[in-house]
């Protein structure tokens, strides 16, 4: 089943291969309409935190369905976006107790971007318009959020000539960088409304990874600089790194914070972006050209509001951390042995994250075929193999997983050779 009128995501249509036909999830599992059933690597992009179809998540919904699926936040409030706004204000570092609710990770970046610029603007401050953002780094696909990409290696480049212009660095990972870094911001920091980081892991930029020192640099020197500190923990939250938040490791609190993807558990659209006192407060006045103008229609949904409320109540009363680590130290024993696979150039793993390196792009499309053929759903980009699953896989799963990735990689290099 392969509709003509669907437009695929990151797809070149022409010529793409037909997509799997998912009929059913449950725990670890996608159930394909052919009666095959793939262990999921990837968790929906690293929404499923859970596991599929979660009893407590479902249940929470359907509630929710009976009473209420929608009203417009503009005029109205209810109780889940009342209780789940107090929750990750308690949940999240420091005083960010301002949650500004959206409907996806790249337009919770661009109300963080928004907010910055307007924060400025409302002390009576013009012309701090820019950010700096970090080589490599990856925050998302609307206008706003591609500017602040790698602008050379993502997959925006060629919008290089009608993005608005931002300031890169490399993450400062020692001395030398810390320094470039500093006197890059001593040069730009009068046009600058923040920094914006992925904390402790860049994501869709190629899953790099950077210590709690680095991120605790970067809020340092956005500190003696003046500027506000962007954390977008789109994909870090809720317990991917091994703690709930990656900021938590670096003891940092960042001004503006950005939440999504495993919000709702992988249920429902979500995001949020939550801003200091210090940040609010420049919104709130008698003036109405102070107030932040903007306003997803489906912000606050009830329904998603009610899903990422059952969502934390299952980090509240199960071991989500504890299983991280476990997670941590199954996927770095069974990935290890790729480390000496032909094409391999490094093998990482840092929380519940993964990551084989390779020294080459890959035919990713035969690759993804040879992980389906092996029981198990990875999906690579770029020039890695990389294994984000659910933070509940058991140990059995993941050894399946880690055990599919060495041996199509090593029938991949024998081929090769």
């Amino acid at each position: 089943m392969t509709s003509p009128h669907l437009w695929r995501p990151y797809t070149q249509m022409k010529t793409a291969n037909p997509p799997l036909e998912a009929v059913r999830t449950e725990g670890s599992r996608i159930h394909l309409a052919d009666g095959r059933v793939l262990i999921d690597g990837i968790a929906s992009w690293w929404t499923a935190c859970h596991g599929y179809n979660h009893p407590h998540i479902r249940e929470a919904v359907a509630r929710q369905l009976e009473a209420m699926p929608h009203i417009m936040f503009g005029g109205f409030t209810h109780a889940p976006a009342e209780r789940l706004a107090a929750r990750l204000a308690a949940l999240t570092p420091g005083d960010l107790d301002h949650v500004f609710f959206s409907d996806s990770g790249s337009v919770a970046v661009e109300v963080a971007l928004k907010m910055a610029v307007q924060s400025w603007l409302n002390r009576g401050v013009t012309g701090r318009t820019r950010f700096l953002a970090f080589r490599e780094g990856y925050h998302g696909d609307t206008l706003g959020a591609m500017s602040v990409c790698d602008p050379d290696e993502s997959m925006h480049a060629h919008f290089a000539g009608w993005l608005p212009r931002q300031v890169f660095a490399d993450l400062p990972r020692d001395a030398r960088t810390a320094a470039a870094l500093d006197a890059l911001l001593a040069r730009e920091a009068s046009g600058l409304a923040g920094i914006i980081i992925e904390p402790l892991i860049q994501g869709a930029g190629g899953m790099r990874f950077h210590d709690a020192q680095t991120l605790a640099t970067v809020a340092r020197l956005a500190r003696e600089h003046g500027l506000l500190l962007i954390a977008d923990e789109i994909f870090t939250g809720f317990g991917r790194t091994g703690s709930l938040f990656a900021c938590d490791q670096a003891g940092i609190v960042p001004d503006i914070l950005c939440l999504s993807k495993a919000l709702t558990g992988g249920t429902l659209p979500l995001a949020a972006t939550l801003a200091t006192r210090a940040v609010f407060e420049t919104f709130w006045s008698d003036d109405p050209a102070k107030a932040l103008m903007h306003g997803p229609t489906f912000m606050a949904n009830p329904l998603a509001c009610a899903a990422a409320d059952a969502s934390l109540d299952l980090f509240a009363r199960e071991p989500r951390l504890d299983q991280a680590k476990a997670l941590e130290a199954c996927l770095l024993s069974g990935l290890t042995p790729a480390r000496d696979l032909p094409g391999v150039r490094e093998v990482r793993v840092k929380g519940a994250v993964g990551v084989v390196q390779l020294d080459h792009a890959p035919d990713r499309e035969a690759l993804k075929r040879a992980f389906v053929a092996c029981g198990v759903w990875v999906r690579p980009f770029g020039d890695i193999v990389y294994l984000a699953p659910a933070l509940t896989l058991s140990p059995d799963d993941a050894g399946r997983l880690c055990e599919a990735v060495v041996s199509v990689l090593k029938e991949t290099a024998r081929a090769a050779a």
